[in-house]
Parts: structure tokens; sequence; C-alpha cells
């Protein structure tokens, strides 16, 4: 609902962030791994009750999953690359609730 107003003001930027990352050994499935490894930590964060260190790597990881799309588009995407990306952000989605979770478990 909100990306529809969202994107056309992010996009310019995100282009500009790919134009720095578009480099040799930086790639869209790497980008993926590293937000997702850090989207990850949000899980312990939000047992511990750490809300804003959670914040800050759901954040970051939101951040990577739209630069590894737009380095993908921008080099040619791969139906592996797809899969990879969204396998792990439905897997992080799930890991966010659970973390509330464990946070209150009454």
């Amino acid at each position: 609902m909100l990306d529809r107003h969202l994107h056309p003001r992010i996009k310019p930027l995100l282009h500009q962030c790919v134009r720095v990352l578009d480099k040799p050994g930086i790639t869209p499935d790497g980008l993926t791994l590293v937000g997702f490894a850090i989207g990850v930590l949000a899980l312990p964060f939000l047992a511990l009750g750490w809300y804003l260190a959670a914040l800050v790597a759901i954040l970051l990881n939101r951040l990577l999953d739209g630069l590894d799309g737009a380095l993908a588009r921008r080099r040619g995407l791969t139906d592996a690359g797809g899969f990879l990306d969204i396998s792990l952000d439905f897997l992080f989605y799930a890991l966010v609730p659970f973390g509330f979770i464990l946070a209150a478990p009454e």
C-alpha cells in the first residue's frame, strides 16, 4: 500500500547507492545473504527486549533487500537469485513475530 507512494521517492536514491556498490566483489546474492544475516539478529534482540537494536537490524535488512534487487536489475536478474531473495525474505518475515513471542511468551 505504501510502496506505491514511497517507491518513486526512494528509487533515485537506490540507483545512486547501486552505482557505488556495482563493483566486481559485490553481488546481489551477497547483499541478500548479508541482509538476511543482519535481519536474523533481530530475533535475539527482540527476545532480549533490545527493541532499538532490533529495529536497526530490521531497517538494515529492508535497506539491503532494496539494494540487492536494484543491483540485480542493473546486472541482469537470475532465477536462482530471485528464489534466494524471496525465500530469505519470507524466512525473515517469520522470524520477526517469533522474536516478539520469545520476548513476551505469556
